[in-house]
C-alpha cells in the first residue's frame, strides 16, 4: 500500500511542477515576432507531464520498484539540471543554457564526452535554429550570443 503511494507522490510532485512551468512560462514576453512568443515550448513540455502526472496519481504502479541507490544518484543529478535550467535560460540564453544541460543528460546516461558534446551542441544550436529561424519564435539569446 505504501509503495502505490510514492506513485501519488510523485505524480503531485510532477504535476507541481507541470503548474510551475506553464506559469513561469507565461513571464517570457518578446515586443515583436509571433504571437505564441517564447513561452510556447515550455507550455509544450507542461501539457504532457501534466498528463503523465495526473496518470500517476489515478492509476499508480501495483508494484513499483523503490530505490537502487547506484542509480539514484544518476536520477538525483538529472532532476538537478532539470531544476536549474529554466532559472540559466535566460541570463546564459537558450542555445549555451540547452547545450550545456544536453551535455550533462548525455553524460548521465552513459555517453562519452566526445558523444554528450556532440548531442548537446546539435540539440542546443538545432533547436535554438528551429523554434527562432524557421518557426520565427524568438528565444532569449544570452549575453554571449546576443
Amino acid at each position: 500500500m505504501s509503495l502505490r503511494l510514492s506513485d501519488r507522490i510523485a505524480g503531485a510532485i510532477l504535476l507541481a511542477l507541470a503548474i510551475w512551468y506553464w506559469i513561469a512560462a507565461g513571464g517570457y514576453v518578446v515586443a515583436y515576432g509571433d504571437p505564441a512568443g517564447p513561452s510556447l515550448f515550455p507550455r509544450m513540455v507542461a501539457v504532457p507531464l501534466g498528463l503523465f502526472a495526473a496518470f500517476l496519481i489515478i492509476k499508480p504502479d501495483p508494484d513499483p520498484v523503490w530505490f537502487r541507490w547506484p542509480h539514484v544518484w544518476g536520477q538525483f543529478a538529472m532532476l538537478a539540471v532539470l531544476i536549474a535550467y529554466p532559472f540559466v535560460l535566460e541570463p546564459a540564453g537558450f542555445p549555451l543554457s540547452t547545450s550545456v544541460a544536453a551535455v550533462f543528460l548525455a553524460r548521465i546516461l552513459g555517453g562519452s564526452w566526445l558523444q554528450s558534446v556532440l548531442t548537446g551542441l546539435v540539440i542546443g544550436f538545432g533547436l535554438f535554429f528551429l523554434f527562432d529561424g524557421v518557426f520565427g519564435l524568438p528565444l532569449p539569446m544570452g549575453p554571449l550570443f546576443g
